[in-house]
């Protein structure tokens, strides 16, 4: 045996004595008898309601422990920098403030993320963030303590939505997907991610709020909820107390980086939508009619002589574009669409973006204080 050996194995025996607990004389844990005694509130409550909204959280978890995945991701960045030489002032005044040509070195350094997502089918595919994979090199999955590689399928920064498919043949447990429509203010979600890392957490609230449009600058509709969300939770499942995925945990409102309460997500049936696209295409195409339009005041709607506030002000019309070729102009307001009222711009993107591509809608618009009405074909956004 070497030297070296030696203090390794007199080192381990010492650690290994240092934690070890020495045995209590009898009698010494007598003091914590009172403290070990049974409860009067065991079984106090079992059939209360507490109780069952409690078994329920116990059943979503068992149910969706093994179709939550961790995802781990990884890139290659370069960090460009000048020879230390150069910031001696000999040096600067021989060569010039730029330096000699070529003298700038490359750093290669891995940068790695982490994230959440859910399987959706039991062959392998995940719905995740496009946040979480975009622009990395590589994808890793832990699913049930196991890793996989994973490829990207498709991914969507609008919506931020992804498509991960698990490589190889295995089976996988997927989730139940509910429908977002239904969801109401009130009702208590249940979010399972990888917060911090901490893969499989639990946390629960309510619905604080849906249909909100102002979180990016997109009118996104989002899902609000106070359930705890945090770094490494986004792409991860909001969840009802049915046991469905109403939602895809994507930010948070926060000054310090953690969970004040103020957590959205991406409703369920608009993931849907993205994903079947992204699996088919592997992008999702959006209609588009060539307009630049903004939000419309109350005082420049009476400036306009409209009844009231509403619709969408075009601001520009794109050359040659489908609003043009309708007749659109720009200074219109767009107050209906297939004469559905547009309240907020906001629902003109959004209505726009889901047309069928192809499809030829009706537009009515305010111009020189009276309604009229054109048709435009929706074209795909470039």
């Amino acid at each position: 045996m070497t030297m070296n050996l030696k203090k390794n194995c007199i080192l381990s025996l010492f650690l290994a004595a240092a934690v070890a607990l020495t045995p209590a004389p009898s009698g010494a844990a007598d003091f914590l008898t009172d403290a070990a005694s049974t409860s009067p509130l065991k079984d106090k409550n079992k059939n209360s309601a507490v109780y069952e909204l409690q078994k329920a959280y116990q059943e979503i978890y068992e149910a969706y422990k093994d179709s939550v995945v961790f995802i781990s991701t990884e890139k290659t960045v370069v960090n460009r920098f000048n020879h230390p030489f150069f910031n001696d002032p000999f040096f600067r005044d021989f060569f010039g403030p730029r330096g000699p040509q070529g003298q700038k070195k490359e750093q290669k350094q891995k940068q790695k993320g982490l994230g959440t997502g859910f399987i959706l089918s039991k062959d392998g595919y995940i719905c995740t963030n496009h946040h979480v994979v975009d622009q990395m090199d590589s994808v890793t999955v832990m699913v049930n303590d196991k890793e996989y590689k994973a490829e990207i399928i498709g991914s969507d920064a609008l919506t931020d939505i992804a498509l991960l498919k698990i490589k190889g043949d295995t089976s996988f447990k997927p989730v139940f997907l509910g429908d977002s429509d239904s969801v109401k203010v009130g009702n208590i979600s249940v979010a399972i991610g990888n917060p911090f890392g901490l893969d499989k957490t639990i946390t629960t609230g309510i619905i604080s709020a849906t249909g909100r449009k102002e979180i990016d600058n997109i009118g996104l509709s989002h899902i609000q909820t106070d359930a705890s969300i945090n770094p490494g939770n986004s792409g991860g499942p909001l969840i009802n107390l049915d046991g469905e995925v109403i939602g895809v945990n994507r930010m948070i409102y926060s000054n310090s980086g953690g969970s004040l309460g103020i957590g959205f997500a991406i409703p369920v049936n608009t993931a849907k939508k993205v994903l079947v696209q992204l699996k088919e295409h592997g992008k999702v195409k959006r209609g588009y009619i060539g307009v630049q339009i903004s939000p419309l005041t109350e005082e420049y709607s009476k400036e306009l002589g409209l009844e009231k506030p509403g619709g969408a002000l075009v601001g520009g019309v794109e050359n040659s574009g489908p609003a043009e070729k309708g007749g659109l102009k720009e200074g219109d307001v767009i107050v209906k669409l297939n004469d559905e009222q547009i309240t907020d711009y906001k629902d003109l993107l959004d209505i726009v973006s889901n047309s069928e591509i192809g499809k030829t809608i009706k537009i009515t618009v305010w111009r020189d204080k009276k309604h009229l009405n054109f048709w435009v074909t929706i074209a795909e956004r470039p």
